[in-house]
């Protein structure tokens, strides 16, 4: 097993799901499978406009032929590995380079940086990571969380690579973490602003009273993409998660016929009637995943 970086672009030609599932030719077929059962990283190269660097992580489970694009194959990612990082890590950044392995002997940037899935070594994956998921002190702190010691995931707490690693591995698994972070991005990504309501309410701490709604549930296979989120108040959250309103693949939004008090949530949608969408068109809700809750949670 091998970490690696995966090059996905946000106009890519090719058939790629970052959550799901990444298609390649087979000149990378040996370097993809060397990932099998290990982390990659996701990267988006600065040529692109609005360029998100390195900008989530997830795990490969296998790599298959794909069925629908003979000579190409698919990367098929390991179900609720997936997780968008809360800070997009420049590839030269403050700290230079963050992927040292692209190096050269002469401290130059080389070809391998080109390369659309290359190696990645624990050092440079762990400086990712840590860059990727640090929080600030305090920020949108969920109830009853409390909030890891990121310093004991750096490089110099110990000395042995295997430690380190193991460390980032626990964290990225860790259920209470990854709800943190996905509600970090999600909030972030909504300006902390209700979705349904357009209320953007900030408690008297200077924190936002928003949540993160998953639109696809993670015990239902839904990943911590922002993509597959929602910025919701508590009572607008309570009634998405219980099937009472939903979104149409427009954003429309939906109410049940089976709400007993259907005018009162009409009223607390904003003016539009269509959800309001998130700041960056790249994280607007996802089709897939709007389908999946009209069909398996909206009460028609």
């Amino acid at each position: 097993m091998a970490k690696g970086v995966f090059i996905h672009r946000s106009d890519s030609i090719y058939d790629d799901s970052p959550a799901e599932r990444y298609q390649f030719p087979p000149q990378y077929l040996s370097r993809v499978s060397a990932c099998i059962g290990d982390w990659i990283i996701y990267y988006e190269p600065s040529k692109i406009r609005f360029s998100k660097g390195y900008f989530a992580v997830a795990k490969v489970d296998r790599v298959v032929p794909d069925p629908s694009a003979p000579g190409m194959y698919l990367a098929l990612l390991e179900p609720g590995s997936y997780l968008d990082f809360i800070n997009v890590v420049p590839f030269n950044g403050p700290l230079g380079i963050v992927e040292r392995g692209v190096l050269n002997e002469t401290g130059k940037v080389s070809g391998r940086a080109q390369s659309a899935v290359r190696p990645l070594s624990s050092q440079d994956f762990n400086r990712i990571i840590d860059l990727g998921t640090t929080e600030e002190a305090g920020f949108l702190p969920r109830v009853g969380l409390g909030a890891p010691d990121v310093s004991v995931l750096r490089e110099e707490r110990v000395p042995f690579v295997d430690e380190i690693e193991r460390d980032r591995v626990a964290y990225l698994g860790s259920r209470l973490v990854r709800d943190r972070l996905f509600r970090r991005r999600v909030v972030t990504g909504y300006d902390a602003r209700c979705a349904i309501t357009g209320l953007k309410l900030i408690n008297g701490g200077g924190r936002a009273e928003v949540e993160a709604a998953h639109i696809r549930p993670v015990e239902k296979g839904g990943p911590d993409i922002v993509s597959n989120g929602l910025a919701l108040s508590g009572t607008v959250h309570w009634m998405f998660d219980r099937g009472l309103i939903s979104l149409g693949d427009d954003l429309e939004v939906l109410v049940s016929r089976q709400a007993n008090d259907a005018d009162s949530i009409r009223g607390l949608i904003n003016r539009t009637g269509f959800a309001l969408p998130p700041l960056q068109a790249g994280d607007r809700p996802h089709p897939s995943f709007l389908s999946w809750h009209r069909e398996n949670c909206f009460k028609h």
